[in-house]
């Protein structure tokens, strides 16, 4: 098993970044690295996700969300393949920091017979995910201000 997290600092509330997170129509304007996001973020529903990975190519893939905790937590599932080969459980998660805003992690838990050859997986998705982090953080400052 193989981890990839990242964190950052969004000066705004839980609610404000929440907000932000799920509207996943809105991605194509400001994520960089999941592209498109489309399906119902409740429990147990298929979603149909793209990714752009920094330096990669695209892939779309359709995982199911595990969890939903409104204003705290989001995860899906999904693998490449049959389940097994390569899976990964994508988390995102919000701590409130009181009057410093929102700490943002976003990891990913990969699992599989694959995990042990995606050296350079592993690292275009900590690259997607920080790029992915800063847009976040750019679209819940700029919403807040306006």
């Amino acid at each position: 098993m193989k981890h990839v997290t990242t964190v950052i600092d969004i000066p705004a509330t839980p609610e404000q970044v929440w907000a932000t997170l799920v509207d996943t129509a809105a991605y194509p304007a400001w994520n960089p690295f999941i592209t498109k996001l489309s399906g119902e973020l409740a429990h147990g529903q298929r979603l149909d996700v793209r990714i752009a990975p920094p330096g990669g190519r695209t892939m779309t893939f359709k995982p199911t969300v595990t969890c939903v905790e409104a204003g705290r937590r989001l995860e899906w599932l999904g693998s490449v393949g049959v389940r097994g080969i390569f899976d990964g459980r994508h988390t995102f998660t919000l701590e409130a920091l009181g009057d410093e805003g929102t700490r943002l992690t976003q990891s990913e838990e990969f699992s599989g017979l694959l995990v042990p050859f995606t050296g350079t997986v592993l690292a275009r998705t900590r690259a997607g995910f920080e790029a992915m982090n800063e847009g976040l953080r750019r679209r819940v400052v700029a919403g807040a201000r306006a």
